[in-house]
């Protein structure tokens, strides 16, 4: 499928608001491929195809969840991370989209995981701080972006988490155990460049 068929496709399944943050995304997504020397293709790809499902009816979610087998422990977890793994679902199924890779970025966008690949940090990242986005720590987390991806990423997880804690909500444990690989990431490379 060529690429103006695809954003046509992921246009009908949203409001015009959410695909303005999505088109975001897409910007954001291949700015930080190309200063960080990533995939521009593959961010491109999973930026666009990152909200897909975002939009649809929450029980239509769970059907997916429930009869495709996506992990059920996302059912005791806060509803906002349906979408990215029912999403990576639907683009494989209804586009033929089969780049692990894409899938992953697209399946982890909101939630991160341990091991991260650069593209999962560059399109939760660019989700984080696309230029439509506005909360507390923002500017933070996009100066820090301009050299230091990992660090930018574990700012985007802290902001999530302490906002999570003020409002009394759960942590999805996916978040807290990607924000802490991410860390020892970046302490084992200041290790290794204390050492040259």
């Amino acid at each position: 499928m060529n690429r103006e068929a695809l954003i046509e496709a992921t246009k009908r399944q949203m409001p015009e608001k959410r695909f303005k943050h999505v088109m975001g995304v897409v910007e954001t997504a291949v700015s930080l491929a190309e200063r960080f020397g990533g995939d521009v293709d593959r961010a491109w790809l999973a930026a666009l195809l990152h909200d897909y499902a975002k939009a649809w009816p929450i029980e239509r979610m769970e059907r997916v969840i429930r009869e495709e087998g996506l992990p059920a422990e996302l059912l005791e977890h806060d509803k906002e991370l349906w979408h990215a793994h029912v999403g990576a679902w639907a683009v494989r199924q209804e586009h033929g989209i089969d780049d692990e890779a894409v899938l992953d970025a697209i399946r982890y966008h909101t939630s991160g995981r341990e091991g991260m690949t650069q593209l999962d940090v560059i399109v939760c990242l660019a989700d984080y701080m696309e230029p439509g986005r506005d909360f507390p720590g923002v500017n933070k987390i996009r100066k820090l972006a301009e050299h230091k991806l990992e660090e930018a990423l574990v700012a985007g997880f802290d902001s999530t988490i302490l906002h999570l804690v003020d409002k009394g909500r759960r942590i999805f444990p996916l978040t807290v155990l990607a924000r802490n690989d991410l860390l020892r990431q970046i302490e084992h490379r200041r290790q290794e460049s204390a050492h040259i």
